[in-house]
């Protein structure tokens, strides 16, 4: 989303008076606000080689002492850069939360139009997905409210799918999507818990010179079962590029499953929320087309 200062509270002048109080060394350096930013972080550029960045509400507080033990054990095992811890702040001037400050990445908020080749960028994509689950998870944390509940099964969200398919019917293929939506919760995640990111979206994935050059925002990782990981799928990817993804996870049929649940689950709530109507209805009838393509 486009960012704009002062949104959940927190602008310019707040993080100026906190990097002050807390980094009195970059006190002086220019405070602004990205182009692009999240909804459950803010973030700011510090300088030219810094950012700070503040969780936006207390429900995604836990994601940033969580991101900054993990990343750095993370990092050296993947293949394109995360974020890199410079600074942790504290609560302070009226902020209630922890917050961080990070290394700047060069990139651009990927986007097809951005992108050089669909194809090779879905196999980068795949192979941080892959890289990322071969990370050592002992002691990792495991799917909780920390990250909602992602690398669990899908069934925690069941209420609400089945609230968003009564709101939607005569609009979707209600009957469909249900036979989607149970064959995720039929299916079990039975092997050993692994990383996974919880986001892999394109807000969360940046390019330079039409590449895959870093993956951003770790707030829903954890470790579990990596089905969310997939959902990128239905969501960025199409025709060649959503083979090549496919082909190089390598996932088992019940992976997949769940993960047409995670897609499902979302594009129907957003959806009947009103939102990006046009766009998760598209997801909704390829996930409902992938699923009748493997698994009807």
């Amino acid at each position: 989303m486009t960012s704009v200062d002062g949104r959940g509270g927190i602008d310019a002048g707040l993080v100026k008076r906190l990097v002050k109080a807390q980094f009195p060394q970059w006190a002086e350096l220019p405070v602004e606000p990205v182009k692009v930013d999240g909804w459950d972080n803010r973030t700011y550029r510090l300088g030219e080689s810094m950012t700070v960045r503040l969780p936006s509400a207390a429900a995604y507080a836990p994601a940033v002492d969580k991101e900054d033990e993990w990343l750095p054990r993370l990092a050296p095992f993947l293949p394109v850069p995360v974020p890199e811890l410079l600074g942790k702040g504290v609560p302070g001037e009226g902020y209630p939360f922890h917050w961080s400050i990070r290394r700047w990445i060069d990139g651009e908020t990927s986007s097809v139009e951005r992108i050089s080749d669909l194809t090779e960028f879905a196999v980068a994509v795949a192979e941080f997905v892959l890289a990322l689950q071969v990370c050592d998870a002992t002691g990792g944390p495991l799917p909780g409210p920390h990250n909602f509940h992602r690398g669990g099964p899908p069934a925690y969200y069941d209420d609400q799918t089945r609230s968003a398919l009564v709101a939607l019917a005569g609009r979707i293929d209600v009957e469909a999507a249900t036979e989607v939506w149970e064959a995720a919760l039929a299916s079990r995640f039975d092997g050993p818990p692994v990383w996974f990111h919880g986001d892999i979206a394109s807000g969360n994935l940046l390019v330079r010179d039409g590449r895959l050059s870093a993956v951003i925002d770790f707030g829903t990782s954890g470790v579990g079962d990596p089905a969310c990981d997939l959902v990128i799928a239905w969501t960025m990817f199409s025709g060649e590029s959503r083979a090549a993804f496919r082909r190089t996870v390598d996932a088992d049929a019940g992976t997949w499953a769940r993960a047409r649940g995670w897609a499902l689950w979302k594009a129907l709530i957003v959806m009947a929320a009103g939102e990006n109507v046009d766009a998760n209805r598209l997801v909704i009838d390829e996930v409902l087309a992938d699923h009748q393509r493997y698994a009807g």
